[in-house]
């Protein structure tokens, strides 16, 4: 009985945190780092839209974020590839306070999200 307790009281957590609402900004501001020269460069990107950050390809597909913390708990879709090819280096969520957990795996440039773009951040 204890164990079905514990599992009850695990899923009403659970079932909170899915019910949180979240909304879509515009688009996001991402950070780009050159690992090499050390330079970091700021791209604001509207969602469904593909830019270039550094020697890759961003596209953008979605920004989303909590209405209580729109700047802090931020997380984008994004796609990204190298300039001229098609092999996509990374395709998923990316969380703007955690970008370690869903990172991009390149041995030159980074690429992370910083905030959605919100009508209170603009």
């Amino acid at each position: 009985m204890k164990h079905f307790a514990l599992g009850a009281a695990l899923l009403a957590a659970t079932t909170v945190s899915a019910q949180q609402k979240v909304q879509s900004g515009p688009g996001a501001i991402l950070r780009g780092l050159d690992k090499v020269s050390g330079q970091t460069v700021d791209v604001e990107m509207q969602s469904g839209q593909s830019g270039e950050v550094f020697g890759l390809d961003v596209a953008l597909g979605d920004c989303r974020y909590p209405p209580e913390n729109p700047t802090g708990d931020a997380f984008a879709y994004l796609t990204i590839w190298e300039k001229g090819k098609s092999d996509q280096l990374f395709d998923g969520w990316m969380i703007a306070t955690s970008p370690a957990l869903n990172a991009l795996d390149h041995a030159r440039y980074d690429v992370w999200v910083i905030r959605c773009i919100t009508p209170s951040a603009d």
